[in-house]
Order: structure tokens, then sequence, then C-alpha cells
């Protein structure tokens, strides 16, 4: 009897411990995933936020393109400049709520950054026109996160954002150099022509990995072919400043 004893002890404490290793396995995943929770609601908090402050930007954005694209009618380029660099204060203040918003969880950039890089890089094109228009030069990456109040340090431009932000750049200058022509200035494809020659030749310096940018830049080309036709039909035409002059001497 009392080995029959032992034997049913022992047995209901080997029960009790298989019963017990079930219930802290499921109260160890109840809190890992608890965690999960808790992380997930912070995140999609963040996510929201930034989000409300991308939607403000692509606001802003639709703007200041409305002012800058009259440069493309008979509007005056200070008129346009002006309008346009009004914009920019508004840009620059919704970038440095974005740029607060990410102080909060530091390390997670890249985390979130497809939910603002779009307006990053349309703010770019339109940045850089409105520099080509006053300077007939670059903006440069420095130059561009300096407009927009972001710091290398803590939040600084992305180089692809860049990058693809001079693309559509270039989409918008064939455009810009056929009104300009129409309108009497036969010296824009010439400078037009230099500078999509010079940015064309500099991208092709470097070894683009992202599939979307790659795209955009193999479309400078077509953007300078387009430039090219224009500064020749012009040349032809002995329409370039010079060429009549040249034309008359021989």
């Amino acid at each position: 009897m009392e080995k029959a004893t032992a034997r049913d002890d022992s047995s209901s404490a080997g029960g009790g411990g298989e019963l017990d290793h079930p219930i802290s396995v499921f109260l160890s995943m109840e809190r890992q995933f608890e965690e999960f929770r808790s992380q997930l609601m912070d995140s999609g908090s963040i996510r929201e936020r930034i989000r409300s402050v991308a939607t403000e930007m692509e606001s802003a954005l639709r703007v200041m393109h409305a002012c800058i694209i009259l440069v493309h009618q008979s509007v005056p380029l200070p008129e346009v400049l002006k309008k346009t660099k009004a914009q920019i204060v508004v840009l620059r203040d919704l970038c440095g709520r974005l740029a607060e918003i990410l102080r909060e969880c530091p390390g997670q950039y890249y985390r979130y950054h497809a939910d603002w890089r779009s307006e990053t890089q349309t703010a770019v094109s339109l940045l850089a026109f409105l520099h080509y228009l006053e300077t007939e030069s670059l903006l440069t990456h420095a130059e561009a996160q300096n407009i927009l109040g972001w710091d290398a340090l803590e939040f600084g431009l992305d180089i692809e954002d860049y990058l693809i932000g001079l693309c559509f750049l270039s989409n918008e200058l064939p455009r810009y150099v056929v009104n300009q022509v129409t309108a009497g200035d036969y010296d824009c494809p010439r400078k037009l022509l230099k500078f999509l020659t010079e940015l064309h030749s500099s991208f092709q310096m470097l070894n683009l990995r992202n599939d979307f940018l790659r795209r955009k830049f193999d479309g400078i080309k077509y953007d300078l072919r387009r430039v090219e036709e224009v500064y020749y039909d012009v040349k032809i035409r002995g329409l370039a400043p010079g060429e009549s002059n040249q034309e008359q001497s021989a």
C-alpha cells in the first residue's frame, strides 16, 4: 500500500508538472504578443501623424507647382519666383514638423520613409526648377536639404530622393524650352542643352541599384534629345544668338 501511495504521489507530481509547462508557455507567448500589440499601436500612431503631415505637404506642393508652372505662360519671371518662394515657408514648416515626429523614434528613419518620400521627391524637383530659373545652375543636395530645414546628422534628405527629384526636373525642361522659344528666347535651348548634358553625364558616374531611379534616369536621355532637337531647329533657322551675324559675315 505504501508503495502504491508513493507511485500515486509521484504520478500526481509528474502530472502537475506536465500541466504547468503548457501554462507557462502560454503565458510567455501572451506576454510576447502583448508587447507586439503595444509596439504596433505606437508604430501606427506615429505613422498616422507622419501621413497627416505628408498630406499637408502634398497640398502645399500642389500650390507651389501651380505657381511655378506659370513660367510656361506669359507671366513675368520675377512674379513667378515671388509666388513660388512664398510657399517655401509653408513647406519648410511642415518638414520641421516631420523631423520632430521622427526624433521621437531615433533610428527608425527608413521604417517610415515610404510615408513621405514621394512628397520629398516632388519638393526637390520644384526647388531645383526654381533654382534653375534663378541661377541656370543645379541645386545641390546640401542646398536642398538646407531649404527644407533638415540636418544631415538628425533628419537628412535621402540621396535617392534627391536624385529622383532631379529626374523629375529633367522631365519638365523640354516643355520649358519650347515655351521659351515661342516667347522669343532663342538662347534658352543652348543653355538648357548644356545643363542637361552635364546632368546626364553626372548621373552616368553612378552605379544605380534602385530600379525606379534607374528607370527615371533613363528618361533623362529622352528629355535631352527633345531639348537637342529644339536647339538644332533654332540653329538651322538662324534664330540662335550670333547665327545671323555669322551668316552675314560668311
